[in-house]
C-alpha cells in the first residue's frame, strides 16, 4: 500500500541499506552524526538504543563514550556536560524515565547547550510495558523544548541528524520522541558515513548562564521564547501538505508520528485516499503560528490524530478542532489501525470498517522456570501470610502472581512505601510483617536514597534485594556490581553489601535464592530483629543469576520427578506457579514438563506431601 508523497529518499550513492529496528536506526544515526557521548538507563521501548550505539561504534571504529548510567537523571546530566564542552551528546530513556530526569530537562531548556544535545524519550502508548501511558511531548511543551515525532525507523534516523543540527543552530536541547511502534518496527534504513567531528572539549566559563541565579533566569527565559519563535518559522519544519481532490474542502486531517502512518494506510483501506486535505506534522511543538492561523481560517472541521496526548490539539485550540479533547478521538489509548478506521469513517461520514473480534487471551505472564525470584516470593507468602508486600519495577513485579506483591508504584517506591506502612501501623502500636522487594538494578537506580531515609527515620521492615546480577527485564544490561561497562570495558565494581551497610543498615544477610529453607529462616530472624529493642530495617540479599545469562545457564541441574506420593492437591501448580510443572488430567496428579523444566530443584521444598524428588546430575 503506497502512502502519497511520503516516500523516503534512497540511500546515498555508494552506501547500503540495512533492515534495522527503529532503536537500531536511532543508535546508528547517533554515531554517524558525530555524537561523542551517549548515556541511557534501560527501559522498554528505548532499551536497544544504547546497545545499537555501542555496536555501531565498534563496527565503524568511531570514538564514542557510551554508558548505562545509574538512572536517567544522572544520564541526562552527564550528557549535558559533554554538550556544554561543545561536543555532540545524546541521552535515551523511556517516558517514565523522563520523569526521573525532569529536573535537569526543564533547566537545560533555559540554559541551552553548545554542542548538539538530543533527548530521545521513547513513549509507550497502550501502554504495552509501562506503569503509565504518558506523553513526553507534554513535558516538552511545558519545558519549552522542541520535539520531533518520527513515523517510522527511516524517519527516526533522519531526525537524529536534523535534530542535532537544530540543537546546535538554536543552542537548545531537542527531543526525539519515537513510540513503541517506531522503536520496535523494522525497516530498510540507509547507512550513512561516520563523520567524526574534530571538536576538542572546550568549556567556556559563563556563570551567568551555566550557574544562572534567578536574576539571570528571567532573561534566559525571554531568549528561550525568541528561539522557539524563530525555530517554529523554519520552512523545512512546516507541516507537510498532502492536498485532497477537493471533494471535502471544509475538512482536513492533521496527524503526526505513527498515527500519521496508520491514518494514511486506513484512508486507503476505506477507499478515501486523497479525498481530504492531510497535514503530516514532523515537529508537533512548536507549531508555526502562521500555519495554525491558516488552518483555522480555512477549514470548518479539523481532525487531529496524535498519541497519546493532545499536544497539537492544545496549540490549535478548541472550537472546530476534533480530537482527544473533543471526544471524536478516544481520550486515551493507542491509535491502532482498528481505532483509526472508526475515527476516520466517522469524520468522513462513511461506514465504519468491520473489526474482527479480538483473539482470546493467552496464558498470563509469569516468572521464568528456574527464576531465583520465584522461591523467594513463595517463601515470603508462606512465612508471613498476613504480611504487607510493597514491591518495585522489574520482572519481579510478577511476584503478584504468587501473592507476594501488594504495591508497585515507580522505581524505588517499594522501600519508601514500606517505611510509610510501618509508620502508619506504628502509630497504633503493633505492626504486621512488612517486606519490600526490589531488584538489584532498581536498587542502584532509586533504592539507595529511600533506604537511607527509612534507616534514618527508624522504620522497621524487611527489605529483600533480589539480585540476579543483571537488568533482566530490559535485555540484561550490566549493573554496577558486575564491573563491566556498556562497551564491555573493565570498570570499578560497586558491591551491594557495602552500599547497604553504608546506608546505616545493622542487619544484613546474604543467601542463595534457591535455598528455600534458609530463606525462610533468615526472614524469621529478620522479623525478630525488626521487633527487637535495637531493631530497624533488616536487609536480605537473595542471589541467583538470571537463567537467561551465561552465568545462569551454567547452573547445576537436577533430575526432578514427581513420585507416586502426589495427592493431587495442586499446591505446586497454584502456589508456586512454575511452568516446569504441569497437570496430568488423566492421572489426576502433577508432573514435570521435560521441555520447560530447568532442573533447579526448588520445587522439592514446595510439595506438602514430599512427593517431588531431585538428584544432581540431570
Amino acid at each position: 500500500m503506497t502512502r502519497p508523497s511520503l516516500a523516503q529518499p534512497a540511500a546515498p550513492p555508494g552506501l547500503s541499506e540495512r533492515l534495522l529496528l527503529g532503536n537500531e536506526a536511532i543508535g546508528r544515526a547517533l554515531v554517524e552524526a558525530g555524537v561523542s557521548l551517549a548515556a541511557s538507563y534501560p527501559g522498554t521501548p528505548a532499551s536497544e538504543i544504547l546497545a545499537a550505539v555501542v555496536a555501531a561504534a565498534h563496527e565503524t571504529g568511531a570514538e564514542v563514550h557510551a554508558e548505562w548510567s545509574i538512572n536517567e537523571k544522572v544520564a541526562f546530566e552527564t550528557a549535558l556536560a559533554n554538550s556544554m564542552c561543545g561536543r555532540r551528546s545524546a541521552v535515551a530513556m523511556k517516558q517514565v524515565g523522563l520523569n526521573v530526569a525532569a529536573d535537569p530537562f526543564f533547566r537545560a531548556a533555559y540554559l541551552g547547550v553548545t554542542g548538539g544535545f538530543l533527548v530521545v524519550a521513547a513513549d509507550d502508548p497502550g501502554p504495552h510495558s509501562s506503569q503509565t501511558e504518558q506523553d513526553s511531548r507534554l513535558l516538552a511543551l511545558a519545558a519549552q523544548v522542541p520535539v520531533l515525532d518520527p513515523m517510522d525507523p527511516r524517519e527516526a534516523r533522519e531526525m537524529v541528524h536534523l535534530g542535532l543540527q537544530l540543537s546546535e543552530r538554536y543552542e537548545l536541547p531537542v527531543m526525539l520522541r519515537p513510540t513503541t511502534r517506531v522503536c520496535h518496527a523494522r525497516q530498510n534504513v540507509p547507512l550513512g558515513e561516520v563523520r567524526p567531528l574534530e571538536r576538542p572539549a572546550r568549556f567556556v566559563r559563563d556563570p551567568g548562564r551555566w550557574a544562572a541565579t534567578p536574576v539571570f533566569v528571567r532573561e534566559l527565559h525571554w531568549r528561550l521564547h525568541d528561539k522557539l519563535t524563530a525555530l517554529a518559522g523554519e520552512a523545512q519544519w512546516a507541516p507537510e501538505f498532502l492536498p485532497g481532490e477537493g471533494g471535502r474542502p471544509e475538512k482536513c486531517i492533521v496527524a503526526s508520528g505513527a498515527a500519521a502512518a496508520h491514518a494514511l494506510d486506513m484512508l486507503a483501506e476505506l477507499g478515501a485516499a486523497g479525498q481530504v486535505d492531510f497535514y503530516r506534522v514532523r515537529m508537533p511543538f512548536p507549531l508555526p503560528r502562521p500555519w495554525v492561523e491558516q488552518v483555522l481560517g480555512t477549514y470548518r472541521e479539523i481532525l487531529v490524530l496524535e498519541e497519546p496526548g493532545p499536544v497539537m490539539e492544545l496549540q490549535l485550540g478548541a472550537g472546530r478542532v476534533r480530537g482527544r479533547q473533543s471526544g471524536q478521538v478516544p481520550g486515551f489509548g493507542e491509535l491502532t489501525p482498528e481505532v483509526l478506521g472508526r475515527v476516520l469513517a466517522g469524520f468522513l461520514g462513511m461506514a465504519a470498517p468491520e473489526v474482527p473480534a479480538p483473539a482470546a487471551g493467552g496464558v498470563r505472564p509469569t516468572l521464568c522456570p528456574g527464576c531465583g525470584h520465584r522461591g523467594v516470593f513463595y517463601a515470603l507468602r508462606e512465612t508471613f501470610p498476613q504480611g504487607i508486600f510493597p514491591s518495585d519495577i522489574g520482572c519481579y513485579t510478577l511476584g503478584i502472581n504468587l501473592g507476594a506483591v501488594d504495591t508497585c508504584h515507580c522505581m524505588g517506591a517499594g522501600i519508601s512505601q514500606a517505611a510509610g506502612f510501618y509508620h502508619a501501623y506504628a502509630a497504633g502500636g503493633d505492626f504486621p510483617p512488612i517486606v519490600a522487594t526490589i531488584g538489584d538494578s532498581t536498587f542502584y537506580h532509586a533504592g539507595i536514597p529511600a533506604l537511607i531515609n527509612a534507616v534514618f527515620h527508624r522504620a522497621r521492615f524487611i527489605l529483600v534485594i533480589l539480585d540476579n546480577q543483571t537488568t533482566a527485564m530490559t535485555g540484561h544490561q550490566p549493573t554496577p556490581a558486575l564491573g563491566v561497562t556498556a562497551q564491555g570495558r573493565p570498570a570499578t565494581p560497586v558491591a551491594l553489601p557495602e552500599l547497604v551497610r553504608a546506608c546505616g543498615v545493622k542487619f544484613l544477610r546474604e543467601v542463595e535464592a534457591y535455598n528455600l529453607p534458609e530463606v525462610k529462616d533468615i526472614l524469621l530472624e529478620a522479623d525478630r530483629f525488626c521487633r527487637s529493642s535495637e531493631g530497624g530495617v533488616a536487609v536480605l540479599i537473595a542471589r541467583h543469576p538470571c537463567l537467561l545469562t551465561p552465568e545462569g545457564r551454567r547452573q547445576p541441574r537436577h533430575r526432578v520427578r514427581v513420585t507416586e506420593g502426589c495427592v493431587g492437591c495442586r499446591h505446586c501448580l497454584e502456589a508456586f506457579e512454575c511452568r516446569g510443572l504441569r497437570w496430568e488430567e488423566a492421572e489426576g496428579r502433577a508432573a514435570i514438563d521435560p521441555v520447560t523444566c530447568v532442573g533447579c530443584g526448588v520445587c522439592v521444598h514446595v510439595c506438602p506431601a514430599g512427593a517431588i524428588e531431585a538428584e544432581a546430575g540431570g
